[in-house]
């Protein structure tokens, strides 16, 4: 239960990371963040603490009292946002690539696919962004040691490094809760109305 995944808010209420309940308690009991309810209200530890929940699995049990878990707190001076680089891993390749094979541009299960060096190892190809598609075991084999030119064969999409995400160094079995759904929309919102730089 301490390790459950909390959101943090900026001081503007605009998602800058996730953290653990455990944590989270520290940052509500030190006076640096606050909870943040359903109606947006916001919370001290001591108010917190006061609150009731209906739901006993969602709640931290003491020897004197049982604190309801907050699943949203906010930052009371934090304005900014942490940037990042996203994780150089499979999960982001995979979700970068929307787990579709590059060169057959089939739709398969994690479990189905594997990773390919688009120029081979072996003729000096590097493992960066740039370089490495999401593939299925059949186009895998079929390309081999070979650049998709040599090949015979054309990549869906130019591989290349994408833009970190709230989520994008988050395992994709991260729990989201359904208080932090108002906040997740705003990103989702922000997302398709910033505009872009060149």
């Amino acid at each position: 239960m301490l390790t459950s995944p909390v959101l943090v808010l900026n001081k503007f209420f605009v998602p800058v990371s996730v953290t653990s309940l455990k944590r989270a308690f520290i940052l509500l009991y030190g006076g640096v963040a606050k909870a943040v309810n359903d109606d947006y209200e916001t919370f001290d530890f001591d108010s917190w603490s006061e609150i009731r929940s209906v739901d006993e699995k969602d709640c931290i049990k003491t020897v004197s009292t049982i604190i309801k878990a907050p699943r949203v707190i906010i930052l009371l001076r934090y304005d900014g946002y942490y940037r990042r680089q996203p994780r150089f891993n499979r999960i982001n390749i995979f979700r970068r690539d929307n787990d579709t094979c590059q060169y057959c541009t089939k739709d398969y299960l994690k479990s189905e696919l594997t990773l390919d060096h688009v120029v081979p190892r072996s003729l000096g190809g590097k493992s960066t962004w740039e370089n490495i598609v999401c593939c299925c075991v059949k186009c895998n084999r079929k390309k081999g040691g070979r650049t998709p030119e040599q090949a015979g064969m054309k990549l869906l999409d130019k591989p290349n490094k994408p833009k970190w995400s709230l989520f994008s160094n988050f395992h994709m079995r991260t729990i989201k809760y359904k208080e932090w759904e108002p906040f997740l929309s705003f990103v989702d919102m922000s997302y398709w109305n910033v505009e872009l730089e060149d």
